[in-house]
């Protein structure tokens, strides 16, 4: 009787919100794999249900015949990743079947990576703000294009949040300590105090990237999860090394090849989706890399490239713990201050296991977090926060010492040396999950991400980033599978066609 209620909530859960996005049920297992499904093959391959290979293949679909392979499971049913207040506890799941995946950098700071259809939607804290129009123009991207694809995923998935108590305080506190102007409810990354868009709902229900594919075309779109891709397979025999599908792995670890489809002058491409790990991993994988490191592990070289993996960086994050006089409605990021130093000042609260009433997390990235120590210092002695953080019995050096004891890293720590920022900042830096790099534009790819030196492969993901764009990626990085879609339908179509 349990179990049955549990799946009735669950299919409650799904059809709940009224907002524009639904869930996408369109998916089978990777055993339920048959070449007769399209036959002849796909007209494009699509490696990495995520952030933005979820809106790039339902993109895609509109027109060609599309497979989508993830590695991990569904978002559905896991309340875990739908639910707004479960948010820590899907990444501290340290199972095989988890929607993250953990791992340590090798500077001792840990860090997770998205196993689930729907990607790191599934597991941030929702905050949904896009890149700046210098960013948009430094990528080289079609400004106009870029700004008809935001608004695609935001009918779908994105909306205003209410705002929580402790946001209005670091908003009002944010303005106190100078962070100006207040730019209202905004999408748009400027300079001051804003509140940004959310992709969690009214009832506190995560609308994810796996949503988006829904907008597909369901005849063109075959979606397979539990798919583990082990390499890109090429036809050598010409001059030219051209990608003709992919081998992958079932969830009972059966072994499949997905073909590209042959007919129409070989026009379609197998797409790298998998992330800033995954994409650069596959490509080495698959013998596209530097010749050294492949030749020195038995991988036979299809295409040397030097930038495979390189130029991968992190935006690193420092938090302050501030514990409250009472309990206080949870919250995750809704207001952020961007700061002309550099720095994103942004905060969640109520997620503590601390046995006092509610502790917030106060954050700031990317560098020069001293800066942002002492506008947080400023921010919490200011009127707004007096109703809520007991900072009369905290001062800010016993907030300091009790954060460096709170933050989870494996960097040696100088607990009661707090009087020297620069060396808080070096003991409690940790990861705001925006990785990116290992496939640079210019590098490993050119600007219309076609993989150098290769025909019939791309990457389209946060591993082409340079920097990470905005105060977080996750729009930019949907916006971008929308985007690219698009210019690959145009390409084939005529630069008329209207999607």
């Amino acid at each position: 009787m349990g179990e049955f209620f549990l799946k009735i909530l669950f299919c409650l859960l799904f059809l709940k919100s009224s907002h524009g996005g639904k869930p996408y049920m369109g998916y089978k297992e990777a055993s339920s794999y048959t070449t007769t499904a399209i036959p002849g093959g796909y007209d494009y391959i699509v490696i990495g249900g995520g952030t933005a290979g979820c809106p790039l293949a339902a993109t895609l679909s509109e027109k060609y015949s599309v497979l989508l392979l993830e590695r991990g499971g569904s978002p559905y049913g896991n309340i875990n990743v739908s639910r707004f207040e479960n948010f820590h506890i899907s990444l501290a799941d340290l199972t095989s079947g988890s929607p993250s995946q953990a791992f340590v950098s090798t500077d001792g700071v840990i860090n997770a990576r998205a196993r689930v259809l729907g990607g790191g939607t599934c597991i941030n804290a929702g905050f949904y703000s896009r890149a700046s129009p210098s960013y948009v123009r430094k990528a080289g991207w079609d400004g106009e294009l870029v700004n008809k694809s935001f608004p695609w995923v935001e009918r779908q998935i994105v909306q205003w949040p209410d705002l929580a108590p402790w946001q209005k305080a670091l908003r009002d506190g944010l303005l106190g300590a100078g962070v100006a102007p207040f730019n209202g409810y905004t999408y748009d990354h400027v300079f001051g105090t804003k509140v940004g868009g959310t992709i969690f709902d009214k009832d506190g229900f995560r609308h994810t990237a796996a949503d988006l594919l829904s907008a597909g075309r369901p005849e063109n779109l075959h979606v397979l999860i539990h798919a583990s891709v082990q390499r890109i397979l090429f036809d050598t025999r010409g001059g030219r090394p051209r990608a003709i599908g992919v081998l992958f792995k079932d969830e009972n670890g059966d072994w499949h090849q997905a073909p590209l489809s042959s007919s129409g002058g070989g026009g379609g491409d197998v797409i790298l989706s998998s992330g800033a790990i995954g994409s650069p991993q596959l490509l080495l994988l698959s013998g596209i890399g530097p010749r050294v490191d492949l030749e020195k592990i038995g991988i036979p070289v299809v295409s040397e490239n030097a930038f495979v993996g390189k130029g991968m960086a992190d935006n690193p994050m420092n938090s302050i713990f501030i514990p409250s006089k009472r309990p206080i409605k949870q919250s995750l990021i809704q207001t952020v201050g961007i700061t002309k130093f550099g720095a994103f000042i942004e905060a969640s609260n109520g997620y503590s296991q601390s046995p006092r009433a509610s502790t917030a997390t106060t954050a700031s990235c990317p560098p020069r977090c001293v800066y942002a120590v002492r506008t947080i210092e400023k921010i919490v002695h200011t009127g707004s926060f007096a109703d809520l953080a007991a900072d009369d019995e905290y001062p800010m050096e016993v907030l300091l010492n009790m954060s460096v004891r709170a933050n989870v890293n494996f960097v040696p720590k100088h607990t009661n040396d707090t009087k020297s920022v620069e060396q808080f900042c070096r003991d409690t830096v940790i990861t705001i999950w925006h990785y990116h790099g290992g496939c640079q534009v210019g590098k490993v790819v050119g600007k219309d991400y076609r993989v150098v030196g290769v025909d019939g492969l791309r990457v389209v993901d946060g591993s082409t980033f340079v920097s990470s764009p905005g105060t977080n990626p996750q729009a930019t990085v949907m916006m971008m599978g929308r985007y690219v879609g698009v210019k690959i339908l145009r390409e084939r179509l005529g630069t008329g066609v209207e999607i």
